[in-house]
């Protein structure tokens, strides 16, 4: 698997649209998932009456998730293709989980966006479309799901409605044609994921093979060093193992780091003694690598996840207070200054005060509607600045996109998604 290139993709889509299930087939169909196994789910899921969530039990092994029959975690799964090596990110569809979901696609280099036919596009598949052009997901598979579910079944008019329909909604948050690929399937029966049977008017891809027309994005190694904390360990006769993903940069061993915000006033630093990635030994670690860290001069409460690592000679940029482009998704009210929600950029979760609401957008077009307005609603694009309650770190996008994206959480809700477009450094 190693030897191919690699690739994290995100299923994204309202509630009940058949994400895991797509998820579930993709695996069984790659081969990921033994046969054998697949029939002792259909027993357990028939003798519990839900016989058409088998696949999905594939994916969501949680036993809670299996009695509820919805997607919480974010799952990772690997599956591959003749040309790509594949980590599925499940991003759950549910309200209540739209946080994991950002977690999610924040890191994701392609997108599967499963909308169901028979449905069309729902609430979810909006503020997921929006979600991910924010979040800067370049390249997306539009999975026109449940085509065995229309009147009549696979057929090619309903299809060609959702199309239309969807198309709309893309190229009104700003993706162009070439970044989508729009596809009729259904996961539940197999049909067009891996081969096709019945869509005897389709004549574009399977599922499996546009996967393998996405494009592998350029590693940022170009860029300084940036490591979001996931965790901290300590391991006996180790010390102090830091875990986390790099967004950007190169990691060698020897090098001096620094973690910012950190426990320790300045920022807490220290050198890598060993790098591990899948409980193997690296001597160096680039953008997409998940590693675990032994750090040399490190103590464990000095640093926290939502931490960042840099090179001590270009360290990550803790924020007083930063400048940001967002969108309103979701808000029962409006938005006014001083609105203090939590936002969630790569592993940090902070409280921010909106200390002045600069510029009203035209959420389509990016032109100032309105200059100061008192106050922003769902649906509406702004410029604010924005004062975090606690020490953060966060880079313009421009600088470094990766820890320029974010999203806004509030009552148990995405509220809404932005960029980072400048920060006011904390001296």
């Amino acid at each position: 698997m190693a030897d191919k290139p690699h690739m994290n993709l995100v299923i994204i889509g309202h509630v009940d649209h058949g994400k895991s299930t797509l998820v579930g087939r993709i695996m069984l169909d790659t081969g990921q998932f033994p046969a054998h196994m697949l029939e002792k789910y259909k027993e357990e899921a028939k003798a519990k009456g839900k016989e058409s969530f088998a696949l999905a039990w594939i994916f969501d092994n949680l036993k809670e998730e299996r009695e509820r029959g919805v997607t919480i975690d974010v799952a990772h799964k690997k599956f591959d293709t003749d040309k790509y090596y594949f980590t599925i990110i499940d991003a759950p569809g549910h309200r209540d989980f739209v946080k994991n979901m950002i977690t999610g696609t924040s890191q994701a280099d392609a997108a599967i966006l499963v909308c169901a036919a028979p449905d069309g596009v729902m609430a979810q598949t909006k503020e997921h479309m929006f979600l991910a052009r924010t979040l800067g997901v370049k390249q997306m598979i539009i999975a026109i799901n449940k085509i065995d579910d229309t009147k009549p079944p696979y057929d090619k008019n309903r299809f060609e409605e959702v199309k239309t329909e969807i198309v709309k909604l893309a190229k009104s948050v700003g993706y162009k044609d070439d970044q989508m690929q729009i596809i009729p399937c259904s996961a539940f029966t197999g049909e067009n994921v891996l081969k096709k049977e019945k869509l005897d008017w389709w004549t574009g891809p399977t599922v499996l093979q546009a996967v393998d027309n996405f494009i592998v994005p350029e590693k940022p190694i170009n860029l300084p060093l940036r490591w979001p904390i996931q965790d901290v360990y300590t391991i006996k006769g180790v010390g102090t193992v830091p875990v986390g993903k790099i967004e950007t940069g190169i990691m060698k061993q020897g090098m001096q780091l620094i973690f910012k915000p950190s426990m320790k006033p300045g920022g807490a630093s220290g050198e890598v003694k060993t790098i591990e990635m899948h409980h193997e030994q690296i001597s160096q670690a680039q953008p997409g690598d998940n590693v675990g860290v032994n750090m040399r001069g490190l103590a464990k409460n000095e640093i926290r996840r939502g931490d960042v690592a840099g090179p001590v000679n270009d360290p990550p940029t803790v924020a007083k207070s930063f400048k940001a482009q967002i969108m309103v998704l979701n808000h029962p009210s409006v938005i006014t200054k001083g609105y203090t929600p939590v936002f969630h950029c790569y592993t940090a979760q902070v409280a921010c005060r909106f200390e002045e609401i600069e510029k009203k957008l035209d959420p389509r077009t990016g032109a100032v509607k309105e200059e100061h307005p008192d106050f922003i609603k769902t649906g509406d694009a702004a410029i604010v600045k924005v004062v975090p309650t606690r020490p953060m770190v966060i880079e313009s996008a421009k600088k470094i996109p990766q820890l320029g994206r974010f999203a806004i959480r509030d009552m148990g809700q995405t509220v809404a998604a932005g960029v980072c477009l400048e920060v006011e450094e904390a001296k």
